[in-house]
């Protein structure tokens, strides 16, 4: 059953449109309809247990650092944890998330399309310490630097999305499979059908502009510099904040 709505598709064709004009795609789509709204809706609003409660009770796998630490170490406040971890735990009892509940969200809000590849490459981002699944300590930390963080930790958030690798570089081969991962997951948004040759048409407009010492590769810093300096380049990178 699809899941989109009238406003989801404006966005879309708003989208769509930036990117026949070289400027790329919101990633209030990517994310914003997806995870957190996702998280928030398996959580039981008349649930009135505490996030402490729920750890010292719940038989997980993975239990979650304190309460209060985790308040230390993002910009989410006390309820906004408590309605993040009841949901996750709902969801996932086991205290953790594999790459397959990251497919099945956006293969939901995305069903015209293939989401699964740009699912793995953001799951891969959440999964920072790359041992195959995403802890909620991982999960909140990424969202909080994507709700919350300031530009700096935004742009260090998605060039790690692009280094698919973790090799500290991102190549133009990287970029072009994030491109088409995106491109595929639009699916029929993308109508009329753009031409195959289109995502990489993009991707050499963004790495000439990107890759300033010409030596084949994007460092971090040339990555920021680039996106900072670039109001076009900016809006596409341009994360969303304060929705939850």
């Amino acid at each position: 059953m699809s899941m989109t709505t009238p406003a989801k598709r404006t966005q879309w064709k708003e989208d769509i449109q930036h990117f026949r004009m070289g400027h790329g795609i919101s990633s209030k789509v990517l994310l914003n309809c997806c995870l957190v709204r996702r998280v928030i809706s398996w959580a039981s609003p008349n649930n009135k247990d505490s996030v402490e409660d729920e750890l010292e009770l719940s038989a997980v796998r993975h239990r979650p650092e304190g309460l209060e630490q985790l308040e230390a170490q993002t910009r989410f406040s006390r309820k906004e944890l408590q309605i993040l971890y009841r949901g996750f735990k709902n969801e996932c009892p086991s205290g953790v998330v594999n790459e397959d509940t990251f497919k099945d969200i956006y293969s939901q809000f995305f069903p015209q399309g293939d989401a699964s590849t740009y699912a793995h490459f953001l799951f891969n981002a959440f999964d920072t310490d790359h041992n195959g699944s995403v802890s909620f300590e991982d999960f909140v930390m990424g969202l909080s630097i994507l709700l919350r963080g300031s530009v700096q930790e935004k742009l260090n958030w998605a060039f790690n999305l692009y280094d698919i690798n973790k090799d500290g570089y991102i190549t133009k081969e990287e970029m072009l499979d994030i491109m088409k991962a995106i491109y595929d997951m639009m699916g029929k948004c993308t109508y009329p059908i753009l031409k195959e040759e289109t995502p990489r048409q993009h991707v050499e407009i963004f790495f000439q502009k990107m890759d300033k010492n010409k030596d084949g590769v994007v460092t971090i810093d040339e990555f920021i510099d680039c996106c900072q300096n670039d109001e076009n380049i900016m809006r596409s990178m341009q994360l969303f904040e304060n929705v939850i």
